[in-house]
């Protein structure tokens, strides 16, 4: 079973970026509502991995540290933390409360802890850390969203125009769909269809295709009747908006991603050994080779049984 953390966290970067004011929106819409949104939130990236570069903090997931400004008729501002977590995991509580704090202390100023839960346990819903030693109390709380919970929630889903429904959207149907990739195309060509149904710009339907078209990997044969049957659909709405050229692009990038994914797979497993088979893996052309080789990362136990996936192509 392919691993979700490595699977599922990659395509949340950009889109997160490309769409922070609707993510807020659509998932904390309270918080959304006490933010100046006529300034531009900045993304610190490189601040956040600076404050938490030396700190032992269990697996890397998807982060940002974005800086704000809110509604209070001063120029004051606070620093939002923001993880994407693709699994359950033991030391997620301590880890947001290690982020919160060191990132408090090197910029003085509030930092609102989010997190955005991708995993398929419905049990695991960390929203705190604290403990309590001789009188001395740390209580951290921080709000959760659930991603499995939208699974009762499809009609709200269909009905939203916020680009963050399909993105939940096409996170679900990826993981109901990881042993049936019949089902999976057939689900990707109607959230691709969605896209044109509510009438989003080009760039939209380009930024959001990338995404689900991340997400939801299929076999090569599949992926040549997806495409076939989308151009067919293009055709009858009069649209052409992903050309061929856009489609390389897209394709570029879910290759980045899964070899991304391959990298962290590899080490989380085997450790620096790992990395010794990424020279050539990153020369394999095929995306469906290398979606093979994610998913098989989860059950190999050596290295050598990895490369028999893949050892044919290259012959």
């Amino acid at each position: 079973m392919t691993n979700p953390q490595t699977e599922y966290d990659s395509p949340w970067k950009d889109i997160l970026q490309l769409y922070f004011q609707e993510f807020m929106l659509f998932f904390f819409p309270q918080a959304h509502a006490e933010i100046d949104w006529t300034r531009e939130p900045v993304f610190l990236d490189k601040e956040l991995q600076q404050v938490v570069r030396d700190a032992e903090l269990g697996k890397r997931l998807v982060d940002k540290l974005v800086k704000l400004y809110r509604k209070d008729g001063e120029e004051s501002w606070v620093l939002a933390h923001m993880e994407v977590q693709g699994q359950a995991e033991d030391e997620f509580s301590r880890r947001m409360y290690t982020y919160n704090y060191r990132i408090f202390d090197c910029y003085n100023r509030p930092v609102a802890s989010i997190a955005v839960l991708g995993d398929t346990s419905t049990n695991w819903r960390p929203n705190q850390f604290g403990y309590n030693l001789f009188g001395c109390q740390v209580d951290f709380q921080f709000p959760i969203v659930k991603l499995i919970d939208y699974r009762e929630r499809q009609a709200e889903l269909e009905a939203s125009d916020n680009p963050f429904a399909t993105v939940v959207m096409a996170h679900l149907v990826a993981l109901e769909t990881r042993d049936n990739r019949g089902e999976r195309k057939q689900q990707k060509l109607a959230l691709v269809r969605r896209l044109y149904e509510k009438g989003f710009e080009r760039e939209e339907v380009i930024n959001l295709f990338q995404f689900i078209d991340w997400m939801l990997t299929l076999p090569l044969e599949l992926e040549r009747e997806f495409w076939q049957e989308y151009r067919e659909y293009e055709e009858t709405k009069n649209m052409r908006y992903v050309t061929s050229v856009e489609r390389i692009g897209i394709e570029q990038g879910t290759k980045q991603g899964l070899i991304k994914g391959i990298d962290l797979g590899l080490r989380l497993k085997f450790g620096d050994l790992g990395t010794s088979l990424l020279p050539e893996i990153e020369a394999i052309a095929d995306v469906n080779v290398l979606s093979n080789i994610l998913e098989a990362i989860a059950t190999v136990e050596t290295l050598q049984q990895l490369r028999q996936i893949y050892q044919p192509i290259n012959e």
